[in-house]
């Protein structure tokens, strides 16, 4: 959020006690509040009373984003929530109904309007979610993590921090290389996005690329090409718990492109 709107907005909010109402690119509506102002579980509060009012607008989210600091050094915290617009029937649905204990690290229940999640794990920042990640993987538990690390998109890609970006995937890369010789043969992981955010870019706003997709599987080593659909992760998380007729898109376990 640029400077200007922070100082400008950010003053006028603490001096009337009003929330700050914006909204972006995306399809999301955003409510920010001082903590010192509106204190969090009513701006909570806001939220979800605004969230029962956009469905009909199709709005994706609506986003609590809380503040902290004074006009010259506003700063977000860590307490964002999301209320997102309750999606149409998932995989994550098909597990949950099976049985299939589905945890979500991170902002996940929230990107799903809790959905299909069986347990969740909040947690505020790439380190927080790597090291849940390590605890609920030395637990052995047999089920689904599905977890997702917000610094690269909040901390750096929005901000357009390169050297944050860079930073934070060096941090990733070391973690994942511990990480590795934990993956048992029958283990399925996956490591992919949803959208780009070029920290390079002009802008704030999400980038236009083809995401990374990294899939370790027990098999040998192949290329998946440009996959159609992101829903061919669904399709593959389906394929692996057996899920019977889940026929959204094509799975890419065990078929190997030349």
């Amino acid at each position: 959020m640029a400077r200007l709107f922070w100082e400008k907005l950010g003053a006028e909010h603490v001096r009337t006690g009003k929330p700050i109402l914006y909204t972006s690119a995306d399809s999301v509506l955003q409510i920010a509040a001082h903590e010192e102002v509106i204190p969090i579980e009513r701006l909570y509060d806001i939220c979800k009373a605004a969230r029962k009012h956009a469905d009909a607008a199709r709005i994706g989210r609506v986003i609590a984003r809380p503040f902290i600091g004074d006009a010259r050094n506003f700063k977000r915290t860590s307490r964002r929530h999301d209320y997102s617009m309750k999606p149409p029937r998932t995989v994550l649905d098909e597990l949950s109904e099976r049985g299939v204990p589905v945890i979500g690290v991170g902002k996940i229940s929230d990107i799903f309007a809790d959905q299909g999640v069986t347990e969740s794990f909040p947690t505020a920042s790439n380190q927080e979610g790597m090291t849940c990640i390590d605890e609920l993987w030395q637990e052995r538990r047999e089920g689904f993590i599905f977890a997702n690390l917000v610094d690269f998109d909040m901390l750096f890609g929005h901000r357009r921090d390169v050297a944050g970006y860079a930073q934070a995937l060096e941090e990733f890369d070391r973690w994942f290389g511990e990480f590795l010789p934990k993956i048992s043969t029958d283990d399925l992981v996956i490591i992919t996005a949803d959208h780009g955010n070029d920290p390079s870019f002009r802008g704030t706003d999400h980038t236009r690329e083809e995401v990374p997709l990294f899939v370790l599987d027990g098999t040998e080593q192949r290329n998946l090409g440009t996959r159609l659909t992101f829903a061919d992760v669904a399709a593959s998380l389906a394929d692996y718990f057996d899920v019977q007729g889940w026929r959204t898109a094509t799975s890419f376990l065990n078929r190997a492109i030349a």
